[in-house]
């Protein structure tokens, strides 16, 4: 499992180029769906920020891309990852909200950012390895 967590943290720590949440979650997984890294992070370049309005968390959105990649595309398995997501996050899956609570919490935005971009790679590996066995390589 420490393949996509340590990928997604590098790409988490360049300075040179930010990679939103949605591109973090998106590369690290990419070249094992036959995407370039760079390919990965324009597809994802819209969907930072909760598609830039403070939508849908961008880690959520990189999450749910990469189970499409690995052809999980069950509604019941989505939207278990959905409530399950809600449930440790007081009800929340937006950007704007997520980031309020962590704000009222006295925490920092990257930190906070950045946890939810691990969280999502790991219940999304968890996820591939579950319900799609063979598309990640061990």
């Amino acid at each position: 499992m420490d393949k996509y967590l340590e990928k997604a943290k590098a790409l988490r720590a360049v300075t040179e180029r930010h990679y939103s949440c949605s591109q973090s979650v998106l590369c690290a997984f990419a070249e094992d769906f036959g995407l370039d890294e760079e390919m990965a992070y324009h597809l994802m370049g819209n969907t930072g920020g909760g598609l830039r309005m403070g939508g849908t968390c961008g880690a959520i959105i990189g999450a749910v891309t990469v189970l499409g990649l690995a052809g999980i595309d069950d509604k019941k398995v989505i939207l278990d990852l959905y409530r399950d997501i809600k449930a440790e996050h007081e009800g929340c899956m937006d950007c704007r909200d997520l980031l309020r609570i962590s704000a009222e919490k006295g925490e920092e935005k990257k930190p906070h950012c950045d946890g939810l971009v691990l969280e999502m790679v790991e219940r999304t590996e968890k996820l591939i390895r579950q319900y799609a066995p063979g598309k990640l390589p061990e």
